[in-house]
């Protein structure tokens, strides 16, 4: 798993020629490479090269990697290269099953075997809870085990596999050539050993190991990566007997070492490139995220970027649209959907070709119908989409469409087909997610709101740094988001009006749940013990030193046993006021994450900041991404720790407000800079001693413990109806 931050244009630039410059250097000469002659120990006869067949530049970088590196006799690695054609993710017509060779299904308590988290607390249940592995991983492993069943096939005793996106670090042929020499060494049978990472990772707090000489070393367990790696026929034999592969290969691998002979060089001598943009989807990354194993902003952003922009999609009403809106911001694209006009700066740049626009998709835009040939000729290297319905009759304006896009680059998509990604994504050029094609109801085309919004409306607020993400909008001094009219119906998610409020004298166990849980950036365990019901004062939210093994301290959490779609949202809260201590209100859901949040921090409780995390998907999309979301500071006017203030959320599908004892004091429309949450959530209140300084202070042991009160919860909003099979 390589969670490695991909390089900024100019920094591959500079990479690439580094990279190029390397081969004006003497090559490098290895005894381990070659046919073994009479009386000689074994060698590496054979070489194999994983690619793509639509990377052939990088076979071709690979080429002169091993044309720099002779074996004894002088002969370029090169001539002892076979390329292995790998298998394209992009090519899974249905979402893959589990076969004799794949099984996609695999766990957290798998992943932290190999890595464990020592920060994490993961429930039994998030612990058993199956993973589906991405179809990047899927094809990943499918290519490595073809790989393994030529050399078991073959009459070469040793095989070296690469990846197409690895380079030969400095020193790599004496480095091997003295590892090999020390396991020729200890050598007492046929095979000297299954298998020989050069390319690897070690977890983060270290690898279990055992040095079995100066230059070699046994893992136990604990190494990422199989982009470079000497594998033995006997190794070879052994693991297609262990198949099938269960997660990612390189997760699978580590749970074989128990009987595998595995052995690694001292140290990594064979690096992975990092201006070659990788292909490959985590399917762990949620999991890890949301027990808070994730503590690293970019490992825990998603840093897929699509190459072919811009996209334009038409197509007659109720003939998949939306959905195909939502799927191409699950591709990374920032979309535009569902709207009668473009607002007008937008409309402007596109139209002129200015680079500094806002989205690079555009779905059932009105005012696009009929600047087809318009933007044909401003973006030549466009990609086209039209949608198609049985049941949708296609009118003259359609029929134009299609006409003016006569020879364009075009994909039709069908709402009936079954391979919706396959389509889709062979058309973009990207890998698939590991999760359904979204099913939405068709939106219609909105119209914008006219006008702009006071600047007496709102509270002066100020922006800290935010998350870079395809789903958030960097600022902009003429960009105020898409400000639309709600299409009566438009969301297709059954819910139930409901109103309720409670003054908290007691736990209400219809609507409450106490949580008994943590995460990583939380310095504290949940307790229930940590919340007191007191008549006139509501509950008590209470953090405390105390050892808990896995924490130091304890605090409180309330969560709502329904989860509700849109509605106002309002809780009369006294927060704490020790630095370091969060105080919390907030709607959130996981699968995809979704979060509209109010905090105030106990360093600066005159303060509040409100934010917004949006992960795209339908109903259990593994998209949890997000790491500082898109937040907001308001400047309150008051004290929030001195007495107590009714603050609220007020949820809507196109707009987002957020009120202080009634006031309006932030709004946000939709992709300003986020687009706006649109499945259910859960409503949570809680108070916690953070890790983080930047967002609350460092925690201030001798003012502990400390309390949160809230007073009352009142809700009016839209229960989500939950089917009898969930």
């Amino acid at each position: 798993m390589n969670l490695s931050r991909p390089l900024l244009a100019p920094s591959k630039l500079l990479y690439g020629i580094a990279m190029r410059c390397r081969r004006l250097l003497p090559r490098q000469i290895s005894r381990t490479f070659g046919f073994s002659s009479p009386g000689e120990g074994p060698k590496i006869e054979r070489i194999y090269v994983i690619n793509l067949d639509r990377q052939p530049a990088r076979l071709a970088e690979m080429e002169q990697e091993l044309r720099h590196v002779l074996n004894w006799s002088g002969v370029e690695l090169w001539n002892l290269t076979e390329r292995s054609a790998a298998v394209d993710a992009n090519h899974f017509m249905l979402e893959p099953l589990k076969d004799a060779d794949i099984d996609p299904s695999y766990t957290l308590g798998e992943q932290l075997f190999v890595e464990p988290q020592p920060l994490a607390l993961p429930t039994r249940l998030e612990l058993n809870s199956p993973i589906q592995m991405s179809r990047p991983e899927i094809a990943v492993a499918r290519s490595h085990i073809n790989v393994w069943r030529q050399v078991a096939a073959s009459n070469h005793e040793y095989a070296l596999v690469l990846e197409d996106d690895v380079w030969f670090r400095s020193g790599f042929a004496s480095h091997l050539d003295q590892a090999w020499g020390e396991i020729e060494a200890k050598g007492d049978r046929k095979s000297n050993f299954d298998i020989l990472y050069l390319s690897y990772e070690e977890v983060k707090h270290g690898a279990p190991k055992t040095f079995l000489s100066s230059n070699v070393f046994r893992p136990l367990r604990g190494l990422w990566h199989l982009s470079g790696y000497v594998i033995s026929r006997e190794g070879a034999e052994k693991l297609l007997r262990l198949l099938p592969c269960r997660g990612p290969v390189d997760l699978w691998i580590n749970h074989q070492f128990k009987v595998l002979d595995v052995h690694a060089t001292r140290r990594s001598i064979i690096s992975q490139r990092r201006d070659f943009s990788s292909t490959n989807s985590y399917s762990i990354l949620p999991s890890l995220t949301k027990i808070g194993a994730i503590t690293s902003e970019g490992a825990s952003l998603f840093h897929v970027r699509p190459s072919e922009r811009p996209v334009f999609a038409f197509g007659p009403g109720s003939s998949g649209l939306s959905s195909l809106a939502m799927a191409l911001s699950m591709l990374g694209y920032r979309c535009c959907s569902d709207l009668q006009t473009l607002p007008s700066p937008e409309f402007e740049m596109l139209l002129t070709g200015r680079g500094d626009r806002v989205f690079d998709a555009y779905v059932n835009i009105g005012s696009l119908r009929g600047e087809v040939r318009a933007l044909r000729e401003r973006y030549p290297q466009a990609k086209f989409i039209v949608t198609t319905s049985k049941i949708e009759v296609t009118d003259e304006d359609d029929f134009k469409i299609l006409d003016d896009l006569n020879g364009a680059d075009i994909a039709v998509l069908h709402l009936e087909s079954f391979n919706k990604w396959q389509i889709v994504c062979e058309h973009l050029r990207s890998a698939p997610p590991a999760c359904a094609f979204p099913e939405f109801a068709d939106l219609g085309q909105r119209q914008l709101l006219c006008g702009t919004i006071e600047a007496d409306a709102v509270l002066n607020c100020e922006t800290p740094k935010r998350d870079k993400s395809p789903w958030v909008v960097e600022p902009r001094q003429w960009w105020q988001g898409i400000r639309s009219v709600p299409i009566e119906g438009g969301s297709p998610i059954t819910t139930a009006p409901v109103r309720a409020s409670d003054c908290l004298k007691f736990l209400d166990t219809r609507l409450w749940l106490l949580r008994n849980d943590t995460f990583t950036g939380n310095l504290a365990l949940f307790r229930p013990s940590n919340i007191e019901f007191r008549s006139g004062l509501g509950a008590a939210l209470n953090i405390k030193k105390e050892s808990l093994g896995v924490r130091e301290y304890s605090a409180a959490s309330l969560t709502s046993r329904d989860r509700y779609l849109f509605g106002r949202f309002e809780a009369t809260i006294k927060a704490s006021n020790v630095p370091g201590v969060v105080t919390g209100f907030f709607l959130h859901r996981d699968s995809p994450r979704q979060e509209i949040d109010i905090e105030i921090a106990g360093n600066r409780t005159d303060r509040l900041l409100v934010n917004v995390f949006y992960n795209p998907g339908d109903e259990g999309a593994k998209f949890d991404y997000g790491y500082r979301g898109a937040p907001s500071y308001i400047d309150l006017g008051f004290d929030a720790a001195e007495s107590y203030h009714r603050f609220a959320i007020e949820w809507g599908p196109c707009e987002i407000r957020w009120y202080v004892d009634n006031r309006l004091v932030h709004r946000r429309a939709d992709w300003e800079p986020t687009p706006i949450p649109h499945l259910p959530m859960a409503l949570h209140v809680n108070a916690w001693p953070s890790r983080s300084k930047e967002l609350a202070g460092r925690l201030t042991n001798r003012r502990l413990p400390t309390t949160t009160f809230i007073r009352s919860i009142t809700l009016e909003a839209n229960r989500h109806r939950r089917s009898l099979s969930l």
